[in-house]
C-alpha cells in the first residue's frame, strides 16, 4: 500500500503542470493525460468510497437494522394483538353460549311455570263448572218437582172449576187430585 501511495504521488507531482491545462482536442483521448485522469479518478473514487463506506453505510446498516427490528416488534406486538383477540373472541362466544343456555333454561322454566298455571287453573274452572253444573241440576229437579206439583195444584183447582160450571156440582177434590197426579206421571213417563 505505501509502494501504490508513493507511485501515485509521483505520477502526481510529474503531472501537475500538464493537469492544469490541455493543449488541444479532447484530453480524455490524449494518452498524455492518462496518468493525470487515472490519479484524479482513483483519488476521487477513494475519497468517495471511503465517505460511502465510513459516513453513509453505517446510516444505512444502522437504518436497515432499525427498520428490521421495528418490523420483527410490529410483527410481535401484532401477534400478541391476534391472540388476544382470539382469547376474546372465545370469551365472546362463550358469554354468548352461555346466555343462549340461560335464556332457554329461563323459557323452559317459564314455559313449564305457566303450563302449571294453566292446567291449575284450569282445573279450578272445570270445578266451578261442575260445581255450577251440580247447582244448576239441584235447581232444575227442584224446579221441576215444585212446578209439577205446583202444575198439578193449578191444574187441580182449574179441573175442579171446569166440572163445577160445566156440570154445575162442586166435585170431590181428592178425587180431581188423584186424576190430576195420574195423567201428570203418565205426561212425564212419555216425556222422558
Amino acid at each position: 500500500m505505501k509502494k501504490f501511495s508513493l507511485v501515485l504521488s509521483v505520477i502526481f507531482l510529474y503531472n501537475t503542470s500538464r493537469v492544469l491545462g490541455a493543449e488541444e482536442g479532447m484530453p480524455q483521448l490524449n494518452p498524455e493525460y492518462w496518468a493525470a485522469q487515472i490519479f484524479w479518478l482513483i483519488l476521487i473514487f477513494s475519497v468517495l468510497y471511503i465517505v460511502i463506506w465510513k459516513i453513509f453505510l453505517p446510516k444505512i446498516v444502522n437504518g436497515i437494522e432499525n427498520r428490521k427490528l421495528k418490523v420483527v416488534n410490529d410483527l410481535n406486538e401484532t401477534q400478541k394483538l391476534k391472540d388476544s383477540a382470539e382469547k376474546k373472541l372465545e370469551e365472546y362466544n362463550k358469554i354468548i353460549e352461555d346466555a343462549k343456555k340461560a335464556a332457554k333454561k329461563t323459557i323452559e322454566e317459564n314455559k313449564k311455570k305457566l303450563e302449571n298455571e294453566i292446567k291449575d287453573k284450569n282445573q279450578k274452572f272445570n270445578e266451578e263448572i261442575e260445581k255450577e253444573l251440580i247447582s244448576a241440576e239441584k235447581e232444575i229437579k227442584n224446579l221441576k218437582k215444585n212446578s209439577i206439583s205446583s202444575i198439578n195444584k193449578i191444574a187441580t183447582e182449574i179441573s175442579s172449576e171446569l166440572v163445577k160450571q160445566v156440570v154445575g156440582t162442586k166435585v170431590n177434590m181428592s178425587n180431581v187430585t188423584a186424576i190430576v197426579d195420574e195423567v201428570s206421571k203418565k205426561e212425564i213417563k212419555n216425556n222422558i
